[in-house]
């Protein structure tokens, strides 16, 4: 009899377990969406854009001693979605790539890491698709120094880089070059080409925010408002902020380009010559070429419509 009972107060707590089970899924499946599952990362992320209202509006408690502060909750934020980024996300273009042929002299070498002010810099064979490793700086003090011979070409100096794919995870390559202690990595496009350059501290900066040290220039505004309705522009400058601070048509269009200097390639259907002016037919603005190297365009001038009216984004 003492059996019968027992079995039926098991069934009973397992029904109750089984309704609470289905009553708690209900709940979460109104709360986060039918498959939806809550994880850490968002979590965390929902209690910084909770803590930062409550302490804009002044209704939150007052922050506790040893609270994070607001660099703090930045960086966690920007760690929260460090792993998101691929190595693409964050290189240093091609077009900004500072590099030295691999049949240069010594004393150009030497010049070259005094106008750049780098430690490192990247070697290569013929063009920028074939580079064949790096130099550090280090490894020239001693001929600087006159404590070894000038070498006759740059092999002895010659180090090797990181070459890593463009889809590669910007988490992944931090952990690689931190196991490898190789500070730079050349990021390669799908057909091996150099696409672009990324550093250990490229990466450390998307966590900790830009680190500038007293070698570094002050950072020059990319878009400059002149008279008469005109901008004088780097051509670094992305298409989403001439969007919102010239004008949204700028931005429209349809090959995949990112920067001004991009958009002029892209009109012209090459490298066009300083003195060119360029005419976007979207918004009616000519592009006026500043500047170019040759291989790129590095200043341009933004002139306005005629007579039109420029949309607000």
């Amino acid at each position: 009899m003492n059996d019968i009972m027992a079995d039926e107060s098991a069934t009973s707590k397992e029904a109750d377990s089984s309704s609470e089970g289905g009553i708690w899924s209900g709940i979460k499946s109104l709360l986060f969406g039918e498959g939806e599952e809550t994880s850490l990362r968002k979590e965390l992320e929902e209690a910084l854009d909770e803590y930062d209202e409550d302490s804009e509006d002044g209704e939150g408690p007052p922050p506790a001693k040893g609270d994070l502060s607001a660099i703090e909750r930045q960086m966690v934020r920007n760690l929260l979605h460090f792993s998101e980024h691929t190595v693409d996300d964050v290189a240093v273009p091609r077009a900004d790539i500072i590099a030295i042929e691999e049949k240069a002299s010594f004393d150009e070498l030497a010049a070259l890491f005094a106008e750049a002010g780098h430690s490192r810099i990247p070697v290569y064979r013929e063009n920028l698709d074939t580079i064949v490793g790096m130099i550090h700086i280090r490894d020239a003090f001693a001929i600087l120094a006159g404590k070894a011979p000038v070498p006759e070409t740059l092999e002895p100096l010659i180090r090797q880089p990181l070459y890593v794919p463009e889809s590669m995870g910007a988490l992944d390559l931090l952990a690689e070059m931190r196991a490898k202690r190789t500070h730079l990595a050349i990021v390669l496009d799908e057909y091996s080409g150099t696409e672009g350059l990324l550093t250990f501290e490229d990466l450390v900066e998307e966590i900790v925010g830009e680190v500038e040290d007293e070698h570094d220039d002050a950072p020059e505004a990319m878009l400059v408002p002149l008279d008469g309705g005109l901008w004088e522009a780097d051509a670094r400058a992305e298409l989403d902020d001439v969007a919102k601070d010239v004008d949204p048509r700028l931005a429209d269009v349809e090959e995949d380009v990112d920067t001004l200097g991009g958009l002029a390639f892209v009109l012209a259907g090459r490298v066009p010559d300083p003195g060119e002016i360029l005419e976007h037919e979207q918004s009616g603005w000519k592009l006026e070429i500043v500047a170019s190297d040759g291989r790129r365009v590095t200043r341009l001038r933004l002139h306005p419509p005629a007579g039109q009216d420029i949309p607000e984004d």
